[in-house]
């Protein structure tokens, strides 16, 4: 061997041996267990963090927010009841399907100079419910029209499969031949059947189905969607109506005036009641004697 594979080989050799040296792993990865029953999460890590060693176990829901479940090794307020810490592994007396998402365990050594992790899914079997569906009982020919069907409690995450007049319909109509001509776009995944323009021929009955490995297949009742021309005729005799109301309106408000049944306008401006008088001019002197006459006693 020459010498630049020998220090390849302890450059691996180190790589791996601290890679290893502080690992975290789990038993199993993927936990399945029915609602209401017990399970065990399993956290293990190496014997490099030392025995005096932090730990901690996170859980992120579906929505992505993220608590503490266990602490400093000690459960939670929101979980004491229900959990405990069994070494470094989780033990829940009962799941519920609030339960459901990603448990990470996290070691850190006494001095808190490594820190590693590993992550545990909890999916906890909640079969389906009968969805909320909502299928539009009327579509003008072209609009587009949606129709969405919904579950929010079956776990695993439920796909959905829409019925038309009780014959399924396929994601994909362009492979099925009953369906080359359909133009609709189905997300068996959100459960939104789409019609970007729909037709005439889309008149029918619609329902939809809920489905998972948990359960039987759960169904919303059936609702019928008509889809009709647009009503030229009846916007037009609309419009005229409308048009005859307003000609009416204004002839009768002709009409009034001239047979003077509405009130004349007020003047805006009124005239002075009074007139104001000069004091004559003459006699100047006779004016200032009558003034000053006056305070004779």
């Amino acid at each position: 061997m020459t010498v630049r594979g020998v220090l390849w080989l302890l450059l691996f050799s180190g790589a791996a041996v601290g890679v290893s040296g502080y690992s975290v792993t789990t038993s199993n990865p993927n936990v399945r267990v029915e609602e209401n029953k017990g399970v065990d999460l399993t956290c293990s890590y190496s014997g490099d963090f030392g025995s005096n060693i932090l730990l901690r176990w996170k859980f992120k829901d579906r929505k992505g927010s993220q608590v503490f479940v266990v602490h400093d090794g000690k459960p939670t307020a929101p979980y004491a009841d229900r959990l405990t810490v069994d070494g470094t592994n989780l033990r829940f007396s009962k799941v519920t399907r609030k339960d459901n998402g990603v448990y990470t365990c996290e070691i850190t050594s006494a001095d808190k100079t490594q820190v590693g992790e590993t992550d545990v899914t909890l999916t906890v079997l909640v079969p389906p419910s009968v969805p909320f569906c909502n299928v539009p009982s009327s579509v003008t020919t072209g609009r587009t029209a949606i129709l969405s069907c919904f579950d929010e409690s079956a776990s695993p995450r439920p796909t959905y499969r829409w019925y038309k007049n009780n014959v399924l319909m396929p994601d994909n109509p362009s492979n099925v031949a009953g369906f080359k001509n359909a133009t609709y776009k189905l997300n068996s995944t959100s459960g939104e059947l789409k019609y970007p323009a729909a037709a005439k021929t889309d008149t029918a009955e619609y329902y939809c189905e809920s489905v998972n490995d948990a359960g039987p297949p759960q169904k919303c009742r059936a609702m019928k969607m008509e889809v009709r021309d647009l009503n030229t005729g009846g916007i037009v005799a609309g419009v005229i109506v409308a048009l005859l109301l307003v000609a009416l309106l204004i002839f009768a408000i002709w009409f009034a005036k001239k047979k003077g049944y509405l009130p004349a306008k007020k003047e805006s401006s009124s005239k002075m009641n009074a007139s104001y008088h000069p004091p004559p001019s003459g006699g100047g002197d006779d004016a200032d004697f009558t003034q000053k006459s006056s305070f004779v006693v």
